[in-house]
């Protein structure tokens, strides 16, 4: 199923503005959940975005957000404790209501699996929790700035290494994770809950899962993660961490059939042509966008000094191949009378030498290449998927990527 993202921002109760981004399947929303990513890393790990977009393809809608003090929210770290976290988890649950609907679920990796675990005695719709590598004790944190504690207990706080990067740890933050009971949190949970740990993982040892499991009551599950690391640095070891969650979940989790988004994108007053796009640039890398009255938005990731506000201009471009490519086989295919039940095509981008491109004529110097996926569901044979590949490839949108494209540009008089 495809997948759209958006960013937004909610509030934490404490006059804090969080980053959020809500992934989401294009079509019917089966579940919605909350994720909370790990120890000082942010919703923009790749291990964390893998695991939000696989179960968006799953039918379940995900918002994730960095808590407080940490990627794209406000505040300072040094001000954040493990009690603020979990806190931060029942303002996300909070604002999904408001904006779709209440969790069922909650997904947490690491210390971010041990908040949902006590975030979900708080949040009376959440119906399952699953954790990825998550510590039988938050205290198992402190042991990745061991040699700073005294300094910590002595001095109030100390500025410690964690990853490569540099945080300021004050004494409240660690005498909070150490009067955590989190096994007394799992003890008072009546709902599903699933531990998935890797065997070999050198961070929060497997052990942590062995207790956690042993301390939880039916429904409980156990899944290991058979050659992953602990933050999942491999995609594959992501996505199949989330289809096993997926997959669990749809014993636990209510239906929601009703939420699919057929509304249209809001639009303006006034006269417009019938193609192309004014855009306006109003904070740095974010552009405001006119396209036919339609209101869009462009932006930069947060890594690349953008705000997450919207997708980038090469998002944009990988959407309109396809989109039409899509459009095109399903028009193609009524025409026909074929038994077409869905399509969707999926679009990635890339920038690659010419000697690296087995399947394109060019033969040398970088190339721009997109890869296109395109997925059909319906009683068809072989002779009219074939056919559907063939149209695919005469989508307009395709032809004026594969042409001679000139782009005349002009000094305007006004700003």
């Amino acid at each position: 199923m495809a997948t759209t993202a958006s960013t937004c921002r909610f509030d934490n109760g404490r006059g804090l503005e969080l980053s959020a981004r809500l992934e989401r399947p294009t079509g019917t929303v089966r579940a919605t959940a909350v994720f909370a990513h790990c120890f000082t890393c942010s919703k923009d790990l790749r291990a964390a975005r893998q695991v939000s977009t696989t179960l968006a393809a799953r039918g379940i809608a995900v918002l994730s957000f960095d808590f407080a003090g940490l990627g794209s929210s406000d505040g300072s770290f040094d001000e954040s404790s493990f009690t603020c976290d979990v806190a931060d988890l029942v303002a996300a649950a909070e604002y999904l209501g408001e904006s779709l609907a209440p969790p069922s679920l909650l997904v947490g990796h690491s210390l971010g699996g041990a908040a949902v675990l006590v975030a979900a005695t708080r949040i009376d719709s959440v119906k399952a929790v699953a954790t990825i590598g998550a510590p039988a004790d938050v205290g198992h944190v402190t042991e990745l700035f061991a040699d700073d504690l005294d300094t910590i207990d002595t001095e109030g706080a100390a500025e410690v290494v964690v990853a490569g990067r540099h945080f300021t740890i004050g004494r409240q933050f660690v005498e909070d994770l150490r009067s955590t009971d989190l096994l007394e949190a799992v003890a008072q949970l009546r709902i599903a809950k699933l531990f998935l740990h890797a065997p070999l993982d050198n961070t929060v040892g497997i052990d942590n899962a062995h207790r956690l499991y042993t301390a939880a009551r039916h429904p409980r599950s156990f899944v290991g993660l058979d050659g992953a690391d602990h933050l999942m640095t491999d995609p594959a070891d992501a996505r199949y961490a989330a289809d096993i969650i997926a997959t669990w979940a749809q014993r636990h989790l209510p239906d929601l059939p009703d939420l699919v988004d057929d509304s249209p994108l809001e639009r303006a007053d006034g006269d417009y042509g019938d193609q192309g796009a004014r855009s306006m640039t109003t904070v740095p890398l974010q552009a405001d966008i006119d396209s036919r009255g339609f209101r869009l938005r462009a932006d930069e990731p947060a890594s690349g000094g953008g705000g997450e506000t919207g997708p980038t201009p090469y998002d944009y471009l990988a959407a309109g191949l396809a989109s039409c490519t899509t459009m095109t086989i399903e028009m193609y295919a009524r025409r026909k009378g074929w038994p077409l039940d869905a399509a969707h095509t999926e679009v990635t981008f890339d920038r690659v030498h010419a000697d690296d491109c087995a399947d394109c004529e060019h033969t040398s110097g970088r190339i721009e290449r997109f890869t296109r996926t395109v997925h059909v569901e319906g009683d068809l044979d072989d002779e009219q998927r074939d056919r559907i590949l063939e149209i695919a490839n005469k989508c307009p949108v395709h032809r004026t990527l594969e042409g001679t494209i000139e782009v005349h540009t002009s000094l305007g008089t006004d700003a």
